[in-house]
């Protein structure tokens, strides 16, 4: 009688060693499943898991950077105060390999304008709401009058002051007639139009959701950028958001991202050589130039 072929999964099950934690371990989204912060009138973003969620008890999520970062030269674990030198020392020199190794993921709901914006950043793991198989919600975004804001002279993407009050209310008039356009497309759903089709005469002030998951490195990357004033005020509510929600996960992570990307600033080499000689910034590009004179300003040079 032939003998019978050895099952792999009960071989693989058998070779698998499973090793206890060394010290007690604590959750660090405190057992719950999910953290929210409300943006806006219908918006949130929402941590649903984080990678790891389990750390040894007296520490944050931060040692999963150190461990990452010790393994390449052969290190044990070290104290707590070292650690924090090491992230320091990872986030000034930008070696960002081992801020890969947090992972956090989000449930977010913005307006359809925003999520455009965030798509661009494609270093992130992302499912969205589909309008093809489902019905978009009859919510939209709408600013306060105090935040209708007019075009930005300086910044061809963005806008700067209030607009006047006569303009800013006939805008929202303006946008109460694009969102009265949702009753329209409930009318051709009923109609029997597909929804892949109803969907494209709604405005991008609707809100969709996703589920968006991101490694820290590339988070903060994406925080740098929309926590900026530059960005969109729209975007930057849903990026200090985001940031709120992980800063208790990975504090010294984020306190080094403080201190040397958020609050710090990149100079070119012609910036440079200004700076050290006195001499006009040696070119005739009058956005760098200004961009120059922006920098000196924070800087508090005359």
């Amino acid at each position: 009688m032939p003998e019978t072929a050895p099952d792999p999964m009960t071989t693989a099950s058998e070779d698998i060693r499973v090793v206890a934690a060394e010290s007690p371990l604590r959750d660090v989204m405190g057992g719950a499943s999910r953290w929210e912060v409300p943006v806006h009138e219908h918006g949130f973003v929402a941590l649903v898991d984080s990678m790891p969620r389990l750390v040894p008890e007296g520490q944050t999520a931060d040692q999963a950077i150190v461990q990452a970062a010790r393994v390449s030269y052969g290190h044990g674990t070290r104290k707590v105060h070292e650690d924090r030198g090491l992230i320091r020392y990872l986030m000034r020199h930008r070696h960002t390999t081992p801020f890969e190794m947090i992972e956090f993921k989000f449930h977010v709901a913005m307006p359809m304008f925003i999520a455009r914006q965030w798509i661009r950043h494609r270093t992130a793991n992302v499912n969205e709401y589909s309008a093809r198989y489902s019905i978009v919600p009859d919510r939209f975004y709408r600013p306060s009058v105090e935040n209708i804001r007019e075009q930005s002279r300086s910044n061809r993407q963005g806008g700067d002051d209030p607009v006047d009050i006569g303009t800013a209310e006939a805008f929202l008039a303006y946008l109460e007639r694009t969102e009265s356009h949702y009753a329209e497309y409930e009318q051709m759903l009923e109609k029997g139009v597909s929804r892949e089709l109803a969907r494209i005469g709604l405005p991008v002030s609707a809100y969709t959701q996703w589920y968006w998951k991101c490694d820290l490195h590339n988070i903060f990357h994406f925080l740098s950028l929309r926590m900026d004033p530059h960005a969109q005020q729209e975007i930057r509510d849903f990026a200090n958001a985001m940031y709120a929600l992980i800063k208790t996960i990975v504090p010294v992570a984020c306190e080094a991202f403080e201190d040397y990307r958020l609050g710090g600033m990149h100079l070119t080499s012609l910036e440079i050589e200004a700076l050290r000689t006195g001499e006009p910034l040696a070119t005739e590009n009058r956005r760098e130039q200004a961009e120059w004179e922006a920098k000196r300003a924070r800087l508090g040079i005359e």
